[in-house]
């Protein structure tokens, strides 16, 4: 099997100076792909910057309104049912595609909210019907996506907490640790801190848009015979 590494930027969309910093991140530093919430305020902006880029659907399921019902506010401890999951799935796909002209390259989920049953459930079945790959984040949900008939990623990398995950050193250890063969999966949240957006990882975000546009980063891949890639074709 040979090796697919990604290197993807969660949240385009989510605010402007994120979508701008993630920009940055693909196009002066090593970030190779990029997933998009397609039902903020600020999607429509971004959409704007996102030619060339490799991006797939960040699927929201926690914030701002559903599209499929726009009425519909949605939050974090909303009750989920697959009917709606795959209602609205479908939804911001085809918003996607509305928005930057393209299908999206795969799919993850904001804040890993297919941990839920119901919400793996009803994303699996529009990914399954669009060939899409659906974002594994451990082994036994690997397994599940897998059970539903839908392509995932082999490996996972990737965290975000009180302190930015993707120092220098953390990258350079997580390049040597990485699996060297199948689809490997490095999440990571690159940007400037939020301008409009509350969120709790705002500083972080230019600790690792630092991290991905330096020099070193780029130098460590080579080093180890390394090469980034997308969804796309996967």
């Amino acid at each position: 099997m040979t090796l697919r590494l990604i290197l993807n930027a969660d949240d385009f969309g989510y605010d402007p100076a994120v979508t701008r910093g993630i920009g940055e991140s693909m196009r002066a530093g090593v970030v190779s792909s990029t997933t998009m919430i397609v039902n903020s305020p600020h999607s429509d902006g971004a959409a704007m910057q996102a030619k060339g880029l490799a991006i797939g659907l960040h699927l929201n399921l926690v914030r701002f309104s559903a599209v499929c019902e726009p009425s519909r506010e949605l939050k974090d401890d909303d009750e989920l049912d697959a009917g709606f999951v795959a209602r609205e799935t479908e939804a911001q796909l085809q918003r996607l595609r509305a928005l930057i002209g393209r299908e999206a390259t795969h799919i993850d989920v904001h804040k890993h909210a297919h941990l839920r049953p119901s919400v793996l459930e009803g994303l699996c079945a529009v990914a399954r019907e669009r060939e899409l790959a659906v974002r594994s984040i451990n082994d036994a949900m690997r397994a599940q996506v897998r059970a539903l008939r839908v392509k995932t990623n082999d490996a996972f990398l990737g965290d975000a907490g009180t302190d930015a995950y993707w120092t220098l050193e953390r990258w350079r250890e997580q390049l040597d640790a990485a699996p060297r063969d199948g689809v490997v999966e490095l999440m990571c949240h690159p940007g400037y801190t939020p301008s409009h957006v509350k969120s709790g990882y705002g500083a972080q975000r230019e600790v690792e848009l630092a991290t991905f546009v330096s020099p070193e980063a780029r130098a460590a891949l080579t080093e180890r015979g390394l090469v980034l890639s997308s969804w796309a074709g996967v």
